[in-house]
């Protein structure tokens, strides 16, 4: 019997930056595949072209690079990959799987208007088939019975096909929704494992009965908690939701980073700190938590200073020197930057961050003779 080469993937859609939880998926899915021997693919999903934006991408690009995140082989475009979405929309259509729908969208607000709560949309063309000169959708014909999932996080999970929606597959305009071309993307990648948050969990049944009717292998699911604040609500941008560049500007390293966010929902005994390669040896999916984590920036404080006295004197200074010359008003003279440089010893193990240098530092930037504050006087005359 022969396995499979693990495949996984980050999927990010160009719309914003690359936050914090999308970079932990991102961690997770590239530590797994370096794990196992497999690869890590990275697909931006650029078909909702009115919200994504290259700014967007770039931000998203930037903060994979600064993490160490890189994708094996080429970077792919959901928008280069239309046809092969169109294509199996019509294998669907002519196995029956699918069928046409000429609902205009008055028509479907006015059904679905008089639709009993709690009842899934069911298009009246899906038995009433017809070849009319009018627009149309190809909508998913859901099949009787039930939808069965393992997943690797969320345990065994069941949905009645009934519930689910006969999904668009195809809009008006041509266009390929989100559903079916990510089930056809990761097909066409050869993707075996979906690692991603659980607010995927329902389109994991609803991707799963797409495989199925195209007779596809169905890949391995891992639906992660999402982070929560610290209070135990969703994440916020009052929390920290904030895009990683905005953590490197924090002076937060990548390498720090990366530790934190691999502890914010897995574990692996009692070990916090991960240096070099451990963390690629000890991941594996058995790991991960099915309840949500909480963002701790004081343990993130912590696993950064931890990481900070690891890296090197004259690395260090370089990595802190954009924070030192905002502060010190322009480039360090060679004469302050070697004496930085024989403080780092003594100035390591009191920064949680690179920002933190600037005040620890900072009494070694400043002119000659210091002017001493009344204050100061009286704590040194004891």
């Amino acid at each position: 019997m022969t396995t499979k080469k693990v495949i996984t993937r980050f999927a990010p859609s160009p719309t914003g930056f690359l936050h914090i939880g999308g970079a932990r998926t991102a961690l997770f899915n590239w530590l797994f595949a370096k794990k196992t021997g497999g690869d890590f693919k990275l697909r931006i999903e650029d078909t909702d072209k009115a919200r994504s934006t290259q700014v967007a991408t770039d931000a998203i690009l930037d903060g994979m690079a600064w993490l160490g995140l890189q994708s094996d082989g080429d970077i792919i475009y959901q928008t280069h990959n239309v046809k092969a979405h169109i294509k199996a929309a019509h294998t669907l259509l002519d196995k029956g799987a699918a069928y046409k729908c000429y609902c205009t969208p008055e028509a479907l607000k006015d059904i679905r208007e008089n639709m009993p709560s709690g009842t899934a949309f069911r298009s009246p063309y899906r038995d009433n088939e017809k070849d009319l000169d009018l627009p149309f959708t190809i909508r998913f014909r859901v099949p009787e019975g039930s939808t069965h999932i393992s997943d690797e996080v969320q345990g065994d999970i069941t949905w009645q096909n009934k519930d689910f929606d006969d999904l668009v597959l195809l809009r008006a305009d041509g266009t390929p929704t989100y559903m079916l071309a990510v089930v056809v993307d990761d097909h066409d990648m050869g993707v075996t494992h979906v690692i991603r948050g659980d607010d995927h969990l329902i389109n994991a049944g609803r991707q799963t009965l797409i495989y199925k009717a195209l007779d596809w292998d169905v890949p391995i699911w891992a639906h992660i908690p999402l982070i929560h604040g610290p209070d135990g609500k969703k994440l916020s941008k009052r929390h920290g939701a904030l895009g990683v560049e905005a953590y490197r500007d924090m002076g937060y390293l990548a390498d720090g980073l990366n530790n934190y966010l691999l502890k914010l929902g897995w574990s692996d005994g009692d070990q916090e700190l991960f240096f070099d390669d451990e963390a690629v040896k000890a991941f594996s999916l058995d790991g991960l938590k099915s309840s949500p984590a909480r963002l701790d920036f004081d343990k993130m404080d912590f696993i950064n200073s931890q990481h900070i006295l690891r890296v090197k004197n004259t690395e260090l200074l370089a990595l802190a020197m954009p924070f030192l010359e905002v502060h010190f008003g322009g480039p360090l003279p060679e004469t302050l930057r070697n004496t930085l440089l024989r403080a780092m010893d003594t100035l390591k193990p009191r920064v949680k961050t690179l920002k933190d240098f600037v005040e620890q530092a900072d009494y070694l930037m400043r002119s000659r003779p210091i002017e001493i504050s009344e204050r100061a006087k009286k704590a040194f005359k004891n």
